[in-house]
């Protein structure tokens, strides 16, 4: 007899029909409307990829659902999306109760998919935008370190194998000299190169140089040596040290063995709380309404040298540049100013100085020494300290960013700082006089964003900033603990983050058409 207190518990309970899956799954879960959206988007391109012929493949669109999904979810690994295929109902009904296995959803999401995945990304936030659930006039742009997959013990620094380079040049450079000079040749075996233009290629024609004298003398043990040494040692050194500095390039300073494409970077995750460097990539987000618009994966620790290339991308996906762009500091150079200037894009973008201003502003000014204190006169083309000395105009200097960007500066010096009270608060250890570096142009474009920073719609856009973009790498990191990449090599990584990013729009789409 059955236990009144509880409600009847039967296993083995035989039903007259099967359970359909549709009315197990909510109607407002986040599988159907993932399921809906893909299934209005445009996926003609993604069933191209799929000529036929042989074996019939996995629907490519089902996949696409599936691994959505999994991202949404927080289900990373390509093993669990398979066992949630075959163990979750909101899997199995997403799938047609078809199981998968994990090479299948590895080789779709890395390989498959990979030439038409930001295209379709590109549809998803256009159907949002086209939905009122976003704009793509304002953008809310920051950037992120995300571990990479490597070794963090196995590296190497450019400035490593350059300085290692250098001394093996030379070391090259002094034995081949004795060699010469033992030798008694006419030719020298680097002939008139200079030791710090000397490539492996160099050392390679030395080589066959050293054989063919050995070809004439055979039982000359020096030059034995020498060729022995060259093969074996020099040459293979030379060459390995030439490719890790090539592997830098000009922008990098570092890159990790088990995953080349990774930079060294310091982490805010830092769970040895000694600031120690990891391999990692920096990731770059635009969101607006927390939507993510656009994504990019950069090797370059900076987020100043990142923006050319990012909106750059958001201008092929989108057709367009947005209509105004609000960042932190990080991106306050001269060289983003001009860009978004030229784009005719409104920068709310702050610069270093700007919240030390904006303190200050109220108050009363002690004398400084600071180039705020420094008062300008036009008709002189001068400048003059708070002690009452002038700096006349001395010369301009032209400087070049990482990226290649020209900077002009106007040098001003002031003629006697000798008999100056202050000398030591005002002059730089080292130097004789005040020096005055006047970037015009930098002053010109930070006052123009001064002025959109400081307006109500500035401010305002500053307040949206700090909720929209932060929370996205909030609930992707903590609330879904994606702080390290699984896949390498940046095209990989590019990929895995762009799935991150979708996933997270869906769950932002689900929650808001929950509400």
């Amino acid at each position: 007899m059955a236990d009144k207190r509880f409600i009847p518990y039967v296993q083995n309970q035989v039903m007259l029909l099967p359970p359909d899956l549709d009315n197990m799954v909510p109607k407002d879960h986040m599988v159907r409307v993932i399921n809906n959206v893909i299934d209005v988007i445009d996926t003609s391109a993604l069933l191209s990829l799929y000529p036929g012929g042989g074996r019939s493949a996995y629907h490519p669109v089902m996949l696409l659902k599936v691994v959505t999904f999994a991202y949404a979810s927080g289900i990373f690994s390509s093993r669990k999306i398979a066992a949630a295929s075959k163990e979750s109902i909101y899997f199995l009904w997403l799938t047609g109760q078809t199981t998968l296995d994990h090479n299948t959803i590895n080789r779709f999401r890395s390989e498959r998919i990979a030439p038409l995945f930001e295209n379709i990304f590109t549809e998803v936030v256009s159907l949002l935008a086209n939905h009122g659930h976003l704009d793509l006039d304002t953008y809310f742009l920051d950037g992120t370190k995300i571990e990479a997959n490597a070794n963090k013990y196995s590296f190497v620094w450019k400035r490593s194998a350059t300085y290692y380079s250098d001394n093996l040049r030379k070391k090259v450079a002094d034995h081949l000299e004795q060699i010469d000079k033992l030798n008694d040749e006419e030719e020298a075996l680097l002939g008139d190169k200079e030791v710090e233009d000397i490539t492996s290629s160099d050392i390679e024609e030395v080589a066959r140089r050293i054989n063919q004298r050995l070809k004439k003398s055979p039982k000359d043990k020096n030059l034995k040596k020498a060729a022995k040494k060259i093969e074996s040692d020099y040459l293979p050194r030379l060459k390995k040290y030439e490719d890790q500095i090539a592997m830098c390039g000009e922008g990098r300073y570092s890159y990790a063995k088990t995953d080349t494409d990774a930079t060294f970077m310091r982490m805010k995750e830092d769970h040895m709380l000694n600031g120690q460097l990891k391999a990692g990539y920096n990731a770059q987000i635009g969101t607006n309404n927390q939507f993510v618009l656009a994504y990019s994966i950069h090797q370059d620790r900076s987020d100043s040298v990142t923006l050319s290339h990012h909106l750059s991308h958001f201008k092929d996906q989108f057709g367009k540049m947005p209509e105004r762009i609000c960042a932190d500091a990080g991106y306050g150079s001269e060289e983003n100013y001009a860009l978004l200037e030229e784009s005719d894009v409104e920068a709310y973008i702050k610069y270093n100085m700007f919240h030390k201003e904006q303190k200050h502003r109220y108050k009363t000014r002690t004398k400084s020494y600071k180039f705020a204190d420094f008062s300008y006169c036009t008709d002189t083309d001068s400048y003059t300290c708070p002690e009452g000395q002038v700096l006349t105009f001395e010369r301009e200097a032209i400087r070049k960013t990482t990226t290649g960007h020209k900077t002009t500066s106007r040098i001003y010096r002031c003629s006697d700082c000798a008999s100056c009270p202050v000398k030591t608060k005002c002059i730089q250890k080292g130097a004789s006089t005040r020096q005055l570096w006047v970037n015009i142009e930098r002053i010109r474009l930070q006052e123009k964003a001064k002025a959109l920073l400081v307006s109500n719609e500035g401010i305002d856009l500053q307040k949206r900033r700090a909720t929209d973009v932060e929370s996205v790498f909030g609930n992707t990191k903590h609330n879904h603990r994606f702080r390290r990449f699984s896949m390498r090599g940046i095209e990989k990584v590019s990929l895995e983050w762009g799935w991150m990013m979708l996933g997270h729009n869906m769950r932002k789409l689900q929650a808001q058409m929950a509400g």
